[in-house]
């Protein structure tokens, strides 16, 4: 009888214990599918940011996260014209959500090495990216045209994936960007927005081309030596109001290859100038100086109508698509004080993550030093945008 009631106690702990392990062993898949999105996309940004940063992705992270990319060259149909495009497709997921990436100021456009590199790596990854190419952009020139371009692209591959997409704006076309998504007749085909080294308004940067300094919105004061290149692009866009019109060809023509950073073309074009041309490139490079500074100042009030038609500021209270703000600590082409400005008018449920980091310059992973929290953070930030690029459209 003994021996029974023993065997029944002992047979009861057994089947408990097996109760409590299929139970635990069901949490933690349970648990694993819940947090399976999460840890996806937290792969998915770690390879990103491994690629952009050209450091190698390991071959486990990349047999999770990463898969073949179709590339091909598009056109969009624009209100101003054809907008050429490139498109990359992760083969395998050729129905994947879209991304609109949507390069800075630089004369290469859509082929800037850096742009191919993000678009190629957020395509390996499950995503159908479109880089239009902004004429003006290109040509460094910031214009309201460029606003049309971002938001007739971002409609059209809208409509050609079925459903809203992300846009990601670079510098100044995050600016851009950001103005777009505020317009009645582009904003339902904004899924989200990330802007990375934006401006919020184009007075503030101008004014911190002169005086390397621009005012936080709690009070404090960012202080940088400005980069040339903020001055040289707002130069080119105006160059009839620094130098007479029989001298705008020669002059423009040497100032683009100075912002091209092609010297020893540069050299050759300034060759052929004259002795008056000449002081007037001279001028026009030298950012440091009183009295270019002065005439920079001069030509942004001027103008002060055109920047206020680029900048965010004022435009941000309606805007109901999620913001990501993303800027470098040490950026002195625009001071990422202009993120903390574009954060603090953007209404709450859009605000959906805000960095400063010191692992960005501009535009480049190329900060100083930053330690470990930083690059935690970075990763952190880049996981919420992958995560919500990737979900399902429905779930904005």
């Amino acid at each position: 009888m003994q021996v029974t009631i023993r065997t029944r106690a002992r047979d009861d702990a057994k089947r408990s214990w097996l109760r409590l392990y299929v139970a635990a062993l069901l949490g933690c898949v349970s648990l694993a599918v819940l947090l399976w999105p999460w840890l996806r996309s937290t792969a998915q940004a770690l390879a990103v940011l491994l690629q952009v940063g050209n450091q190698p992705v390991p071959v486990a992270l990349r047999l999770l996260t990463t898969g073949p990319v179709v590339v091909h060259d598009v056109v969009v149909p624009g209100s101003a014209g054809a907008i050429h495009a490139r498109e990359y497709v992760p083969l395998l997921q050729p129905g994947a959500p879209g991304l609109v990436v949507v390069h800075g100021v630089h004369h290469l456009g859509m082929d800037e090495p850096r742009l191919v590199a993000f678009a190629r790596a957020m395509a390996s990854c499950g995503l159908r990216v479109l880089t239009p190419e902004l004429p003006g952009i290109k040509d460094y020139r910031v214009s309201p045209e460029s606003i049309v371009a971002v938001g007739e692209a971002t409609r059209w591959y809208a409509a050609q994936t079925g459903a809203p997409v992300g846009v990601l704006g670079l510098s100044f076309s995050g600016g851009l960007a950001l103005v777009a998504a505020t317009r009645p007749e582009y904003r339902d085909a904004f899924r989200f927005v990330l802007a990375v080294g934006a401006q919020a308004a184009m007075d503030h940067v101008a004014t911190f081309y002169q005086t390397g300094a621009e005012t936080r919105p709690d009070g404090t004061v960012e202080r940088l030596a400005p980069h040339e290149y903020g001055s040289l692009v707002l130069e080119y866009e105006h160059l009839e109001d620094f130098v007479p019109p029989q001298d705008l060809a020669a002059v423009r023509t040497v100032l683009r290859l100075h912002l091209y950073e092609d010297e020893p073309a540069e050299q050759a074009a300034r060759a052929g100038l004259t002795p008056a041309q000449q002081q007037e490139v001279t001028a026009l490079t030298d950012s440091a100086s009183a009295a270019t500074r002065a005439r920079v100042a001069e030509v942004a009030a001027r103008h002060a109508d055109e920047l206020q038609a680029l900048s965010p500021h004022g435009r941000l209270a309606t805007i109901t698509v999620p913001v990501y703000l993303l800027h470098g600590a040490a950026d002195n082409i625009i001071p990422s004080a202009e993120t903390l400005w574009l954060a603090s008018e953007l209404p709450a449920q859009a605000r959906r993550g805000v960095l400063i980091s010191p692992g960005l310059s501009h535009l480049d992973m190329e900060g100083q030093g930053p330690g470990w929290a930083d690059q935690m953070r970075l990763l952190a930030f880049f996981t919420r945008v992958m995560h919500n690029a990737t979900a399902p459209a429905a779930g904005r």
